[in-house]
């Protein structure tokens, strides 16, 4: 009788903490779901929720018009893809944020947003950027005599100082800021101000004993703090690099273990860069190359794939040592004009912010700093002659052997291996400019979107106007799609099913309807090439705008389901369905007709056809004959 007496009760605890899991994790008020982001948007492993409730706060932020709580859930979703997802995606929300605040004249939250602008952009690598929103906060903190802002102001101005090689001026700035949260007792902050003080130490003069004692107080601050993650794991990176440095390289490769293992277990992938990267760098300065040379190619691989481009020069030049180390010359020459020219836009980017205006206000010597950096370019132009002065002494060796030995075919093997080498550049060149190409295809687009809505903000005739609106969404349906193909890894290629959910998006959001109408894409992963991609892109478009214009009346809710389907090599299914009035005399299109012809004119050029049903709501249903890629 007590075993199952037990049992029951044991059970009734289980179900009840389940349930109060549940309800902590789903909350359904503005309130509790602020609470909820408040206490979890720095936990990695409620990232998904972070998203989810994050959104959901958006939208009841709309509902009940509280431009407060909308600005802080737009901030909320900024973070969430910034440490967790797209981190391009995170400036959007920055903004947006950014936005209300500056409207609503929410001067400390304003501030707040630019601080945090800022670190997008020292993630991006963008120094010119970061200091500018890095003053815009300082001055507000200072108007508002807000200290705590004022000592994280002056920390984070030490950090990017760092990058500009200034140690000295760095740790200046650092130490202001300690003062000031030492008074305060800004626990949190002194912390990460330690670690910017650290970084310059290390390189100034190599000093690294102090550095040390600076990453070991910031390290025990979090200790007290019961700080575990992120924050954490960027002190105890930043000690490995200092037992690296002092050649400590065993406890330097356990702090870089703890956090790959660390970033594993919480699935963020990002973060697995400097340990990757700094595993390497310690093989290399131990002689170590085939060991090195995994973990760098790793790092490079993971820097490109989550856009964090900061350390990426770093990186080519650690695998050109190693490639040269282990005398595959050819690689090393490769990885070289990479390091090259990505040192290049690094300095350049340092150069724009050392002339930053904003800088006027604390510092001198913009000229200095320009000239030294220039210094630097001409010197790393000659270790690049050297090179190619090594590398073709090495060639002509070798020619010369070949000649020796095999005179008859010196000269059909010289003209294999030159036809070879240009295939190989020429290859990678057009990679490079393909990328560059539909990068800047989306940027002239995304200007010609501008363009559009600044004329028909003039305009005062609705049907006009209605116009300029769809063809701001047709030039957007182009734009989603250059996007998607410089950013993925297929440069031929696209999945249609990413680029639905990123369409539907957008519309939504033009025609605000993102509370009123769910767009759900019910379909697998799919590839297509930008010729087939385009067309049916520019379909959907006016399928999707059509059914928010005339299938959901009087703000009625309603869903749109978008498939696409390959029944076979050259069939692709495309069925669109709303379930809204479907077509009745008062749904009956009132604009110029130009989005039916256009339809009809891609279904044409598609060798398709298209069938229309209008019960339960509207069916559109395509059948197009393509070819199957190469």
């Amino acid at each position: 009788m007590t075993k199952k007496l037990t049992l029951i009760l044991l059970t009734l605890f289980c179900v009840i903490n389940s349930h109060a899991q549940t309800s902590d994790a789903n909350p359904s008020s503005i309130n509790d779901i602020m609470d909820w982001l408040e206490t979890h948007v720095d936990k990695p492993k409620d990232s998904t929720l972070i998203g989810l409730n994050s959104q959901k706060a958006i939208q009841l932020s709309k509902q009940v018009n509280n431009q407060i709580s909308l600005a802080q859930s737009y901030r909320y979703l900024a973070i969430y893809h910034k440490e967790y997802s797209k981190l391009d995606s995170s400036l959007y929300y920055f903004n947006k944020a950014k936005d209300i605040y500056s409207n609503i004249n929410e001067d400390l939250s304003l501030a707040n947003i630019y601080m945090d602008i800022k670190g997008f952009y020292t993630v991006k690598a963008n120094y010119n950027q970061a200091k500018k929103f890095v003053y815009k906060a300082l001055e507000l903190y200072e108007k508002l005599d807000n200290q705590r802002g004022i000592a994280l102001s002056f920390a984070h101005v030490g950090d990017l100082l760092y990058y500009e090689n200034n140690y000295n001026e760095a740790i200046k700035y650092c130490d202001k800021a300690i003062i000031i949260q030492k008074n305060i007792n800004a626990n949190e902050d002194l912390a990460l101000t330690y670690r910017f003080k650290a970084s310059s130490q290390l390189f100034t003069g190599f000093d690294s004993e102090n550095a040390l004692k600076s990453i070991n107080a910031s390290i025990e601050l979090y200790r007290q703090l019961g700080e575990t993650g992120i924050p954490m794991m960027a002190s105890v990176n930043w000690r490995g690099n200092i037992y690296k440095y002092m050649e400590h390289y065993d406890e330097a490769i356990v702090d870089y273990q703890t956090n790959f293992d660390n970033s594993k277990q919480m699935g963020l992938e990002c973060y697995l860069i400097p340990s990757l990267a700094n595993i390497g760098h310690v093989y290399l300065m131990q002689g170590r190359y085939k060991e090195a040379l995994p973990y760098n190619l790793k790092a490079i691989d993971l820097i490109k794939k989550t856009g964090r481009t900061r350390n990426l020069w770093e990186n080519y030049m650690h695998v050109s040592e190693i490639y040269e180390s282990l005398s595959d010359h050819k690689k090393a020459l490769y990885y070289h004009q990479l390091y090259t020219s990505e040192l290049e836009s690094f300095k350049d980017n340092i150069i724009l912010s050392l002339e930053n205006e904003a800088q006027s206000k604390y510092e001198v010597g913009q000229k200095n700093a320009t000239i030294k950096f220039q210094d630097e370019k001409i010197s790393q132009q000659k270790r690049t002659k050297i090179l190619y002065l090594v590398l073709t002494a090495l060639l002509a060796t070798i020619l010369f052997g070949l000649f020796y030995y095999s005179r008859k075919n010196q000269k059909r093997n010289q003209q294999l291996e030159l036809l070879n080498n240009e295939l190989d550049n020429k290859n990678t060149q057009n990679e490079l400019l393909l990328r560059e190409i539909h990068h800047r295809v989306k940027n002239n687009l995304e200007l010609v979107k501008s363009l559009i809505a600044l004329q028909s903000a003039e305009l005062e005739d609705s049907a006009t106007k209605d116009a300029m609106i769809a063809s701001q969404n047709r030039v957007q349906s182009m734009g989603i799609i250059h996007q998607k193909l410089y950013q993925g890894e297929n440069l031929g290629c696209i999945d249609m099913k990413d680029y639905f959910i990123n369409l539907g998006d957008g519309i939504l959001d033009t025609f605000d309807a993102d509370d009123k109408v769910k767009i759900e894409c019910a379909m697998e992963q799919l590839e297509l090439d930008v010729d087939t991609a385009v067309p049916i892109g520019l379909i959907v478009n006016e399928l999707i705008t059509n059914a928010l214009k005339y299938a959901f009346p009087e703000d009625s809710k309603g869903k749109i389901e978008i498939c696409l389907t390959r029944s076979n090599s050259e069939i692709l299914t495309l069925k669109v369905v709303d379930n809204g009035i479907g077509k009745t005399t008062e749904a009956t299109p009132k604009g110029t007709g130009f989005g039916t012809q256009l339809i009809k004119l891609l279904t044409q050029q598609l060798n398709g056809n298209m069938q229309e049903n209008h019960e339960n709501g509207t069916s559109v249903v395509f059948e197009f004959k393509i070819k199957s890629a190469a």
